[in-house]
């Protein structure tokens, strides 16, 4: 596939814009880096990062069902007896059937091929107490101060579902964010300990900058659909990179609503990915 030029304020941002325009995941984007771009002196003399980018080749999964050759039952036929009048009666033995062996042999098939589903258990959160925030902000300030990223501001909010929301503001955050959102997530790790430490119940912290969440969420919904159009279009299973929980989510909510493919998780954490499976009809 050709390159793709791609421009942005930022390094971290033509990098995440060129995951958008080639609907792939980090490890499926192959790219140079032209200009690595500056915020120049007071504004003058920026200079926005450029790179060439292209789609790697996906890995496909094939899965193979296991044609199983079904031996016919032999059913042994009952021995003449001639009739005599000291015959003796002999209780009739039941046989299984052809078709009768076929629906359990059946049942037994499709519930080994039945994938296990990830089950997400909903945990009702508990209200966040203002020592609770204060102790979140504070950690995460000491760890941008460690980082010598000084001048950054930290807003926190409780959004719609009772999480603590903490936004970080300031230049250079792509430091931050890091690759596929490493960094951001440990940081976002770290100060869930806090949060729950400082108060009963559970209490979850969500951790966002220059709005990477949201831009990620739109970067998995649309690589969903485009696999799911592919499992749909070569009839084939196809397994995506491993994820964590999050990020699995958002892919199996994406592709909730199409009826014509199935997903469940397998693997162990932090190997544990999404697979794409079509509806055989």
């Amino acid at each position: 596939m050709d390159y793709i030029t791609v421009t942005a304020k930022n390094l971290d941002d033509a990098i995440t814009e060129a995951l958008v325009q080639l609907e792939v995941t980090s490890d499926r984007l192959d790219y140079e880096v032209i200009e690595k771009g500056s915020d120049g002196f007071l504004g003058f003399g920026r200079k926005q990062a450029v790179i060439k980018a292209r789609r790697k080749e996906e890995p496909v999964v094939e899965v193979k069902a296991e044609k199983k050759e079904e031996k016919p039952v032999k059913v042994e036929k009952a021995a003449k007896v001639e009739k005599t009048e000291h015959a003796e009666k002999k209780e009739p033995v039941k046989t299984e059937t052809k078709n009768e062996f076929k629906k359990e042999h059946k049942k037994e098939k499709d519930f080994k091929k039945a994938p296990k589903k990830e089950v997400r258990e909903e945990t009702e959160l508990a209200k966040v107490e203002p020592a609770t925030i204060e102790a979140c902000e504070k950690f995460v300030e000491d760890v941008l101060n460690a980082m010598n990223m000084e001048e950054v501001k930290v807003t926190s909010t409780v959004d719609e579902e009772g999480a603590l929301s903490i936004t970080m503001e300031g230049k250079n955050m792509g430091i931050l964010i890091g690759k596929r959102g490493q960094t951001l997530d440990s940081l976002q790790y770290l100060t869930n300990r806090v949060a729950n430490k400082m108060q009963d119940g559970y209490v979850r912290v969500k951790l966002d900058t220059e709005d990477y969440r949201r831009r990620r969420k739109e970067t998995l919904e649309n690589l969903a659909k485009n696999i799911a159009s592919k499992v749909k279009r070569t009839r084939r299973t196809v397994a995506l990179e491993p994820m964590n929980p999050y990020e699995r989510r958002i892919i199996h909510s994406a592709l909730q609503g199409d009826r014509s493919v199935t997903t469940h998780s397998e693997g162990e954490e932090p190997y544990r990915r999404v697979v794409v499976t079509l509806v055989r009809k």
